[in-house]
C-alpha cells in the first residue's frame, strides 16, 4: 500500500515538474530568443549556431527553473489531492501525512541532484561556451555590421562612428571610437581613415587606425593627448582559459577556489568568489526547502484552484529570491559572512516549512491576515 501510494505522489508530482519546467524555461528563454532572432534576420547568423547558444545557455536557466517548477509541481500536485478529497480519504485510512513526506522528498532530492549538477558543471561550461561563441559569431560579422554614420557598440566598453564605410574593402574614413573598457582610464580616438580586421588563429578584432589622434583621460585633471600615423587597436576575446574577461559564474569550483586562496587577490574580488562558491552549492538545495514548504501549503488550496497555487508559487520565489539577492550583496560589501549569507534564505524558509507542515499534521490550518503574518486556527466544519 504505501509503495503503491508513493509511486502515486511521484507520478502525480512528475507530469507536473516536466511541464512546469517547460514552461518556466520557455519564459526565461523568451527575453533571449528576441537578440538571438536579431542575429539571424540582420546579420545572417547561421541557425546552427543559434542553437548552440540556446544550448550553452540551458544550464544557467535550469538553476533557477528547477527549483521554482519543483515548488509549484508539489503545491498543485498536493492542492489536487486535497481538492479531490484524497487526503481526508488517505487520512481515514490510518495514512498520517508524515507517511506522505518520503515521496516528496525523494522527489527533492532528485531535483537537488540536477539543480547542482546544472551550477557546478554546467553553467561555467555554458557561460565559456556561449561567450566564446558570440565571440566567433561577432568576429566573423563585425566588418558586415558596421554602418556609415550610425553609432556601433556591438563590441562591450567600445562606441564606433564612422563618417564612411566601404563594406567590400572594409575601410572607414572619418572614424571617432570611444573606449571605455578601461572606466578609470577612458579613451577617445580620432582618426582619418582605418580598416576592420581579425587574426584568424587568435580571438581578438583588430582595428588598424591612420592618421588621428588619442585623448585619454585619467585621475582627477589628469589629461594625455596622442597623435599617431598608424594605430592598431586590439579588441581581445574570452579565449580558452583565459580568466581575463570571465566573471565568477564563468569560473569552475576550481578556479573559484584558486582565486580565494590566492594572494593577490583584492578583499573585494575574494568576497565576490567567496560568495559565488557558496551559492553553487547553497541555491541547489532550496529544492529541498520548497518540498517542505510546499506540503502545507498545497493542502491548504483545496477550494481555491491552481490558479492560487501558482500565486503562492510566485510569492514564496519572489521573497526567497529578494532576501538571497539582498543578503548576497551584504555578503560581497563585507557586512555579513558569505556562509551565513547564502545559506540563510535556507535555514529560514525550511524552519518556517517545519512549522506550517506541523501545524498541518496537528489538524490545524493556516490564514493570512490583512497585515500578513500566518495565525494557527482551528478547523470548523472542514
Amino acid at each position: 500500500m504505501k509503495r503503491i501510494l508513493s509511486l502515486y505522489i511521484i507520478r502525480e508530482i512528475t507530469s507536473l515538474f516536466m511541464l512546469s519546467i517547460a514552461v518556466f524555461t520557455l519564459i526565461l528563454l523568451l527575453g533571449r530568443l528576441i537578440k538571438l532572432t536579431d542575429l539571424v534576420i540582420s546579420r545572417g547568423v547561421p541557425l546552427s549556431d543559434i542553437s548552440w547558444m540556446i544550448i550553452y545557455l540551458m544550464p544557467s536557466f535550469l538553476v533557477f527553473t528547477i527549483p521554482m517548477a519543483f515548488l509549484l509541481a508539489v503545491l498543485l500536485a498536493f492542492g489536487r489531492l486535497s481538492a479531490d478529497n484524497e487526503i481526508t480519504v488517505l487520512k481515514a485510512g490510518g495514512i498520517s501525512l508524515v507517511q506522505l513526506i518520503p515521496p516528496v522528498l525523494l522527489c527533492g532530492l532528485l531535483a537537488t541532484l540536477l539543480t547542482l549538477a546544472a551550477s557546478t558543471f554546467g553553467v561555467p561550461w555554458g557561460n565559456s561556451a556561449f561567450k566564446r561563441l558570440s565571440f566567433e559569431v561577432l568576429k566573423q560579422n563585425a566588418a558586415v555590421t558596421i554602418r556609415e554614420k550610425i553609432f556601433w557598440d556591438d563590441i562591450p566598453g567600445i562606441v564606433l562612428y564612422t563618417e564612411h564605410y566601404d563594406e567590400q574593402r572594409h575601410v572607414l574614413k572619418g572614424v571617432i571610437i570611444h573606449d571605455g573598457r578601461d572606466q578609470m582610464r577612458p579613451m577617445t580616438i580620432f582618426a582619418a581613415d582605418g580598416k576592420v580586421g581579425s587574426n584568424p588563429n587568435r580571438n581578438d578584432i583588430s582595428l588598424v587606425l591612420n592618421n588621428g589622434s588619442i585623448h585619454a583621460a585619467g585621475k582627477g585633471d589628469e589629461y594625455r593627448l596622442i597623435n599617431f600615423g598608424e594605430y592598431v587597436m586590439t579588441v581581445g576575446g574570452p579565449g580558452k582559459g583565459a580568466v581575463i574577461g570571465r566573471t565568477e559564474p564563468d569560473l569552475e569550483i576550481g578556479e573559484l577556489l584558486q582565486q580565494i586562496g590566492n594572494p593577490a587577490t583584492t578583499p573585494a574580488t575574494r568576497l565576490k568568489m567567496q560568495a559565488e562558491l557558496h551559492s553553487r552549492f547553497a541555491f541547489p538545495f532550496a529544492s529541498m526547502v520548497f518540498a517542505i514548504l510546499a506540503i502545507p501549503l498545497g493542502l491548504q488550496n483545496r477550494r481555491s484552484g491552481k490558479s492560487t497555487g501558482f500565486a503562492t508559487s510566485i510569492a514564496i520565489l519572489l521573497a526567497y529570491y529578494l532576501m538571497l539577492s539582498l543578503l548576497r550583496t551584504l555578503a560581497e560589501r563585507g557586512s555579513i559572512p558569505p556562509a551565513l549569507a547564502l545559506w540563510f534564505p535556507n535555514i529560514v524558509f525550511l524552519s518556517v516549512g517545519w512549522l506550517l507542515l506541523r501545524m498541518a499534521s496537528l489538524e490545524r490550518s493556516i490564514k493570512f491576515t490583512d497585515i500578513g503574518v500566518l495565525l494557527p486556527m482551528r478547523r470548523s466544519g472542514n
